[in-house]
């Protein structure tokens, strides 16, 4: 925004098909240090649709059996800003404004198993939207344990859904949490606005 260059505004017009931040993700984990969480506020919710998915990526970890554990442990995933299909929920919101740097493309490596620096516990840190392959791992392998990672963090079990409201505001932690706007609300707009709380670094 203008005045706020730190918050962006997420927005999604009645005639719009896609919608920004529409499947599972970690926000921008394909920054070298991405942000240890994100506040999302509401504007202007639809009458109908428009919640927000979270899971639990330590309950992903802890489900995982534990020779996958094992292949894990050590390998770091690579995640990219421009995978196709996280590319595609901006397609609206880069056609207002091109040459805005939106379609840049930002590269990233970070361990697939994650250790919260603060609660010290495990968690399962790669996303169907920016990690695009296991660093080091045969294509076809890579690509086929990642597949099974997504299904495991996707399981119902793991996650819970958070209902709208003009004014609700949500803050979560993404070393341990994935999310994925619903995309039901078609006719709708749909405004919220987003800040990215930066890493804390130890005086």
């Amino acid at each position: 925004m203008p005045d706020q260059p730190e918050v962006v505004e997420i927005v999604k017009n009645p005639d719009e098909k896609v919608n920004f931040g529409g499947l599972w993700h970690t926000d921008t984990s394909y920054l070298p240090e991405p942000p240890l969480g994100s506040v999302l506020y509401a504007k202007e919710v639809p009458a109908v649709g428009g919640d927000t998915l979270f899971a639990n990526m330590y309950m992903a970890y802890e489900a995982l059996f534990d020779d996958v554990k094992e292949c894990l442990e050590g390998r770091r995933g690579i995640n990219a800003a421009d995978k196709a299909e996280a590319a595609s929920t901006r397609v609206h919101r880069i056609a207002e404004r091109p040459g805005s740097g939106e379609g840049t493309s930002l590269v990233a490596t970070h361990p697939i198993l994650r250790t919260h620096p603060e609660t010290g516990r495990k968690a399962l840190y790669c996303s169907d939207a920016h990690t695009v392959s296991i660093e080091g791992m045969d294509p076809r392998e890579s690509k086929r344990l990642l597949e099974h990672l997504y299904e495991v963090q996707q399981r119902p079990q793991h996650c819970c859904r958070f209902h709208w409201e003009v004014g609700s505001m949500a803050f979560w932690d993404n070393r341990c949490t994935q999310n994925n706007a619903l995309n039901d609300y078609q006719g709708y707009r749909r405004v919220m606005q987003r800040d990215l709380l930066p890493l804390i670094r130890p005086v």
